[in-house]
């Protein structure tokens, strides 16, 4: 067989893109396994739970990536409305169709049928679309404050209401950054993008003082040790697991804080468990496999000509990184606390799968490059 038509068969998947994802994938697994058997067999009388569900979830998020790469890309043109669409439905349905899941003073997830799923996922990816299609028909007009500026602004303002009353403002954080980055690569005027920042910081502000358990959350990020007890037990004992990894862990299965100290082990705070069983070593090692997605996104992004094709490479790669830098920054202490997974590592289907399906998509965009 002719080299040529082996890439045609073969050479369809980045591996430079797969590679890492898979290895992330596997990696989850254990960890997820690790980090919640305990919490499993006390809640649910097994402790392999959780591990079967991310397992499953590993399988059908492949599943998804194969079926995304597959689907060009530029099909997405027409299913940018119709994904608008169900995201919202989704958003609005969780507080007011009574499907909706609360979790720690949170309703961010829907109960369909015999699955649990959480709707800002989705919305992240339809607004990364939505972007893409209306970036690309625009082009020049991007620099008009009511064609290329406020249409973007109103859809973005439509799911944060949604999601912020969940409440979940790490979400709302991640989907402004996209947009606003995204805008600001697709060429609108910095004067637009900073005036509208003057007015959300001051509302911001006041959002933030305005309640007592956020100025605490604030205060407990800029000294979590002076609220051991309370707004700052997450972070002093993610800070504690990853203090007593060192340099090479404490050992797979080993790790102290996942025995009902560290909250939420398995999904916000699993990469402070890898940082106790495995150290300093493994750390480095989970920092390099997303270093090399964020790097080939990012080169995809660069070759790719067709301009819809460039926007959505460079507003999934944003999505990704954003969201492995926060919940990297929360467990570390660096940033304050909110409720994201680490892509492709934390328990969860919709993260899992809607990660999943993004790789899928940058490598479709991929192969068309390559063609």
């Amino acid at each position: 067989m002719a080299k040529g038509s082996k890439q045609a068969r073969f050479g369809i998947y980045d591996m430079k893109l797969l590679f890492p994802v898979i290895f992330l994938a596997g990696i989850g697994i254990v960890m997820v396994y690790s980090a919640s058997s305990a919490l499993a067999l006390k809640k649910y009388g097994s402790d392999y739970y959780f591990l079967k569900r991310q397992a499953l979830f590993a399988l059908a998020g492949m599943a998804i990536l194969i079926a995304c790469k597959h689907i060009p890309y530029r099909w997405y043109r027409a299913m940018v409305y119709p994904l608008l669409g169900i995201s919202l439905a989704l958003l609005v349905a969780i507080q007011v169709s009574g499907f909706g899941i609360s979790a720690g003073g949170s309703v961010r997830w829907l109960r369909l049928g015999g699955f649990t799923i959480q709707p800002s996922e989705l919305a992240r990816f339809s607004m990364i679309i939505f972007m893409a299609y209306s970036m690309s028909k625009k082009n020049e007009q991007m620099k008009e404050f009511t064609i290329g500026f406020i249409p973007h602004v109103i859809v973005l303002g439509l799911f944060t209401v949604l999601i912020a009353v969940q409440p979940d403002f790490g979400s709302v954080v991640i989907l402004f950054a996209i947009t606003w980055i995204m805008l600001f690569v697709g060429g609108a005027r910095i004067l637009h993008l900073l005036s509208v920042m003057a007015l959300i910081l001051p509302a911001g502000y006041f959002f933030m003082i305005n309640a007592e358990y956020r100025v605490k959350r604030l205060m407990s990020f800029l000294d979590p040790w002076q609220y051991p007890a309370d707004e700052g037990y997450q972070i002093v004992h993610s800070l504690m697991a990853f203090g007593s990894g060192g340099i090479v862990g404490t050992g797979l299965g080993n790790s102290y804080q996942k025995l009902f100290y560290l909250p939420e082990p398995h999904t916000d705070f699993i990469f402070s468990v890898i940082g106790e069983e495995l150290g300093l070593i493994g750390v480095i090692l989970i920092l390099g496999l997303y270093a090399l997605i964020i790097w080939r996104g990012i080169m995809i992004s660069k070759k790719v000509t067709d301009i819809f094709g460039k926007y959505v490479a460079i507003g999934l790669t944003t999505a990704l990184g954003l969201q492995v830098c926060i919940n990297m920054g929360v467990t570390l202490g660096l940033l304050p606390t909110k409720g994201l997974t680490l892509p492709f590592l934390s328990y969860g289907g919709s993260s899992l799968l809607i990660s999943m399906a993004s790789i899928g998509v940058l490598m479709n965009i991929a192969g068309s490059v390559q063609k």
